[in-house]
């Protein structure tokens, strides 16, 4: 069952990406969703951190299909954008070892446009402003690591 976790600003954004770090593991998949300005990139730079790169490298990768973070990163992690491609045919045709190398995480923007094409192990985080300066993240996806990634228990635990 999707949880919502409040965003009140930029910063708690970036906290959420830090505690998601800390679960992360190869074979993770995050699939970001949410407008333009919704805080993806935000939380990718706080990711790319918080596993030890430099979050001074992370853009959105609008015109690179796909970066790969690495240098001083506890795991290497994947940055895929999703924005400019047709549907899932097309991000399969980018190939599964350069979307989801198995000594990898990878994280995809605008993912709701390749939903069809993304692993069942995936964890989505719909993100939405909900004001000036904040966001809501709605959380879903295998329920055991959802509450590895965000410490969210199963409801009436």
């Amino acid at each position: 069952m999707p949880r919502t976790i409040a965003l009140p600003s930029p910063a708690a954004t970036r906290r959420l990406a830090t505690r998601v770090a800390k679960g992360l593991r190869p074979g993770d998949v995050l699939a970001l969703v949410g407008p333009l300005g919704a805080g993806k990139t935000t939380f990718v730079r706080a990711l790319v951190e918080a596993l030890g790169g430099d979050p001074a490298e992370v853009v959105s990768p609008t015109f690179v299909l796909a970066t790969r973070y690495a240098a001083g990163c506890r795991i290497p992690l994947v940055h895929v954008d999703a924005y400019r491609l047709e549907g899932a045919e097309e991000f399969r045709n980018l190939g599964h070892e350069m979307l989801f190398p198995a000594d990898s995480a990878t994280v995809i923007e605008w993912a709701d446009r390749v939903r069809d094409a993304l692993p069942s192990r995936t964890v989505r985080i719909e993100m939405q402003p909900s004001g000036r300066s904040s966001r809501t993240a709605r959380i879903g996806g295998p329920a055991a690591r959802v509450s590895i990634l965000f410490g969210l228990g199963r409801r009436g635990s």
